[in-house]
């Protein structure tokens, strides 16, 4: 017979139990988070896609380079790679939504700028993107049935250590994506300079339109307005005050001086005459000679450049001295032009107040993507105080090779 319970007892039982519970370990739960799911769907994905990849690569790109010495050969292996090319922007968007890693899209072929459709093949055929596509399907397929039957059989087997095999596996993955399918860094910047120096370049064009199209409407036309109408009334006084006449004809011929003067610099403004028949050493002299501030020349040339690049090393130089005309009190400067090796390099310095920048608001930063157009450098060095050094570089190209073409 079992003794009874007694009040004490009971309570130290349930003192126990409770001091159990805390104790014990916590409810058992599957901590796999999402990011984790994520790596295991794109793990089990593998095997379909890199099969799907395999087979498209193999046959049409096989297909297509068999048939190359017909005439359907190469347009097929062309229609194969840009096939590829897709394949490969579905493998990088996968990469992005289930690893999270950020791949880059490559640029399109540029087909619109090429001439003809022998050009369009022979680009679509060297088409290294599409390539580095096919090769990533191609090496994809033994690496897919691994990573397809690990992932499958850790979901029974080996689960608690499954999150750090599927991590392992898809770093190489990303790897794989990154070397394979990511846009060639060098290229894709060269592309992206190009485009924008080329919108630059439009920019500039389309500035340099309006300043001489406002110059021509507000200058020169002005002026010929107001002659035509002085010359109207002189017509209409000639016989009844003569006097009156030949004092508006003197006006007139004031309004005529202007109006070429107005028409010479607005001609200089666009392409200065002196620089097309004497070269930048003499151009460069005559807008030195404009300036308020003395200003020494010094041109080291054994040659004349090609005419673009003579042309923006002769505004460069005379945009810096209308700046130190108008905002650097300086007392002296000076210009020296030269070249080294390959390079046109331009220094333009003077002993104002400092204090140049390339945001300040005096046409510096003008200058700057106007050289960056063409692969030149600009770098202003003006402390507070002063003095304001500018280095302008330019590519050297010979104007005999030029005109040669």
């Amino acid at each position: 017979m079992t003794a009874p319970i007694s009040s004490s007892e009971r309570a130290a039982a349930g003192a126990r139990s409770a001091a159990g519970t805390e104790d014990g370990p916590p409810p058992v739960r599957f901590a796999y988070d999402l990011p984790t799911w994520k790596e295991i769907t794109h793990l089990l994905a593998n095997l379909p896609m890199s099969l799907i990849g395999f087979v498209y690569v193999v046959t049409v790109l096989s297909t297509g380079a068999g048939l190359a010495v017909t005439v359907v050969g190469l347009p097929l292996l062309a229609a194969g790679l840009t096939g590829s090319r897709q394949l490969g922007r579905l493998e990088r968007a996968r990469v992005r939504s289930l690893l999270g890693t950020a791949i880059e899209e490559p640029s399109p072929l540029p087909l619109a700028r090429t001439k003809g459709p022998l050009s369009r093949l022979w680009l679509m055929l060297k088409d290294p993107v599409a390539w580095r596509a096919a090769l990533y399907e191609l090496i994809r397929l033994p690496w897919g049935i691994l990573t397809f039957a690990v992932t499958l059989t850790s979901l029974f087997v080996l689960w608690p250590v499954l999150p750090y095999l599927a991590r392992g596996m898809t770093n190489v993955d990303r790897a794989m994506a990154r070397a394979l399918l990511s846009p060639s860094d060098e290229l894709e910047r060269r592309i992206a300079e190009l485009e924008s120096d080329r919108g630059v370049v439009v920019d500039t064009a389309a500035a340099d339109l309006r300043r001489i199209e406002r110059d021509l409407h507000d200058g020169a036309q002005a002026r010929l307005v107001n002659l035509a109408m002085g010359l109207g009334l002189a017509k209409e006084k000639l016989l009844e005050d003569p006097d009156s006449a030949a004092a508006m004809v003197e006006e007139a011929h004031g309004e005529v001086k202007l109006a070429l003067q107005e028409l010479r610099d607005l001609a200089r403004g666009i392409h200065p005459a002196v620089l097309t028949d004497r070269g930048l050493d003499a151009a460069l002299s005559s807008v030195a000679s404009r300036c308020t501030v003395p200003v020494k020349v010094t041109a080291d040339l054994d040659r004349r450049p090609a005419a673009a690049i003579e042309g923006i090393a002769y505004f460069t130089v005379s945009e810096l001295l209308q700046n130190i005309s108008k905002h650097s009190g300086a007392r002296s400067a000076s210009v020296d032009v030269w070249r080294s090796e390959d390079r046109l390099l331009i220094q333009v310095w003077d002993d104002g107040r400092g204090g140049a920048r390339l945001d300040g608001g005096t046409g510096m930063r003008g200058l700057a993507d106007r050289l960056d157009a063409v692969d030149g450098l600009f770098v202003v060095e003006s402390p507070p105080g002063g003095p304001t050094t500018v280095t302008a570089e330019l590519p050297w190209r010979d104007r005999a090779a030029v005109n040669d073409r």
